[in-house]
């Protein structure tokens, strides 16, 4: 049974740090490109970040963020662990929201922030207050 199942979330003060992770059971995450989305109370889901699969080659992969996060959030994989993390720096408090990881079977090495991923995880919530 294909299975993704995120971690890491939690209460944290702005300008503070979580890692995220999104660990895959039942399949290799790096067959597919993985993306990060998350979705506030009252909003609508986005795209925050994702990585696109390796290929076979080791040192690959394109990335891309959403502008809001752009030089506060990391996204990695770690393919021995089959993980992909999200490491999420100076959050701040509109980050709160539901964080959902999913993966995306493609033909290509790339990856998109837009909706269209083939499975997902529940989701871990993150909530940033002082």
């Amino acid at each position: 049974q294909l299975q993704l199942v995120e971690s890491g979330g939690g209460l944290v003060q702005p300008g503070g740090s979580l890692r995220l992770s999104c660990a895959a059971s039942g399949f290799t995450l790096d067959d597919y490109a993985i993306g990060w989305f998350r979705q506030a109370p009252g909003k609508e889901r986005e795209g925050v970040s994702c990585i696109s699969k390796s290929g076979g080659s080791t040192n690959y992969r394109i990335t891309n963020y959403a502008d809001s996060v752009k030089g506060r959030f990391t996204i990695s994989r770690d393919n021995a662990k089959n993980t992909v993390y999200l490491q999420m720096n100076s959050l701040k408090p509109e980050d709160t929201a539901v964080y959902y990881c999913a993966a995306q079977r493609r033909l290509d090495r790339l990856c998109v922030l837009v909706p269209g991923y083939d499975y997902w995880g529940q989701g871990t919530q993150v909530t940033v207050s002082s």
